[in-house]
């Protein structure tokens, strides 16, 4: 009898990867960031290190925890090899999201715990109206993303401060989403303590250290990238000049 791991996505708790994959993507899927089959999200479970992720070809907001599928974590990601990827759970009749490699990357190189994908409409149009990067400064919500300043008295990197700026590094979209894996490594190694690249008329792909913190990235972003798309239609700059 073929053992399909069905105990790995069945649970009653509502805070369970697979459980909150689907509620996400139900939600991102309301908000026009998920709609049809695109973007995704994926999850990993801190007491299994198993990395759960959304399927490919079905629609977000009908998606059920028995859609997903897990890769087998390691105790250290590092060891993650993202071009050999077995999976411990394969849902039948389905595929892995297109972004997997991107996602694995992702938990390989910044040792993140969940990873949002979406094609939010904010995204792609402020994709177009910047070169190399997003950057806006002097917004009250910036103080919701997070620096590189470290704060020795915290022991943690804390967030931007109002008169910080944000910068979300850009790169080109590809035919086909795993192409795309080599340029979001590079951004990965040149600005690590980004949580973010938008993808140039595509999306963007936004990342945490849970999905709690993930979540709260990609909506604050977003409201960003819509403020400045306004602000560049009125004529003000995103980047408040220094005086």
């Amino acid at each position: 009898m073929s053992n399909n791991h069905d105990e790995l996505v069945t649970s009653g708790d509502p805070m369970h990867p697979a459980n909150l994959i689907c509620s996400l993507c139900a939600k991102f899927y309301e908000k026009d960031w998920c709609l049809g089959t695109g973007g995704g999200i994926s999850i990993k479970d801190p007491h299994t290190n198993h990395y759960f992720i959304a399927p490919s070809g079905v629609q977000k907001e009908l998606m059920r925890p028995t859609d997903l599928f897990v890769v087998e974590g390691t105790d250290n990601n590092k060891e993650l090899n993202v071009d050999d990827v077995t999976f411990v759970r394969k849902p039948p009749g389905l595929k892995p999201s297109d972004c997997t490699p991107l996602f694995l990357t992702c938990f390989k190189e910044l040792d993140v715990g969940a990873v949002i994908h979406t094609h939010s409409s904010n995204a792609v149009l402020a994709s177009l109206l910047y070169d190399d990067f997003f950057e806006i400064s002097h917004i009250e919500q910036i103080k919701a993303m997070p620096s590189d300043k470290w704060d020795p008295v915290a022991n943690k990197y804390i967030n931007l401060l109002f008169q910080d700026t944000l910068r979300i590094p850009i790169i080109d979209n590809k035919n086909f989403e795993y192409e795309l894996t080599d340029d979001l490594l590079e951004v990965c190694k040149k600005h690590p303590h980004s949580c973010a690249v938008l993808v140039r008329r595509h999306g963007i792909f936004v990342w945490g250290s849970t999905i709690a913190k993930a979540k709260i990235y990609n909506e604050s972003i977003d409201y960003l990238l819509g403020l400045a798309i306004q602000m560049r239609q009125l004529g003000l700059p995103t980047v408040k000049p220094s005086i």
